[in-house]
């Protein structure tokens, strides 16, 4: 597998980017329209339902309620999958700051959404982590 698996070099290296967008994250029955696939940044199945992470405005436009609105931080450190640390190392600081975070791992990259007013102090405290 390839990517960066030393937490050291990793937080070092984390490159936190916040993205423009807002998302939601929604629950739908199993069936999912191909619409919605198309437009969903995540799908995963559940026993309860299939989650999707979609855009904001599209999840409204769809008629989803929309209660809570996150922003995606990609951190752009190519970290492996096997990389052992760094989701708790994220996850820890944002807890001490009080800060709520979903983590997504894709293939290269690890993904943080956050409180969309929390936004930019989440990126302040992951700049932090990777300045230690």
């Amino acid at each position: 597998m390839s990517g960066e698996t030393d937490l050291g070099k990793l937080l070092q290296t984390l490159q936190p980017v916040l993205s423009a967008e807002e998302f939601v994250f929604v629950s739908v029955p199993y069936s999912v329209s191909s619409t919605q696939l198309a437009n969903a940044l995540m799908v995963f199945k559940e026993e309860e339902g299939t989650t999707l992470i979609l855009e904001s405005s599209f999840a409204s436009n769809e008629g989803f309620e929309v209660d809570s609105t996150y922003k995606r931080i990609t951190c752009n450190v190519h970290s492996s999958l096997d990389a052992v640390g760094m989701t708790a190392a994220m996850s820890a600081a944002l807890t001490n700051a009080n800060i709520s975070a979903n983590v997504v791992a894709g293939y290269y990259h690890d993904h943080i959404f956050v409180p969309q007013a929390r936004a930019d102090e989440a990126i302040a405290v992951l700049l932090g982590l990777a300045s230690r």
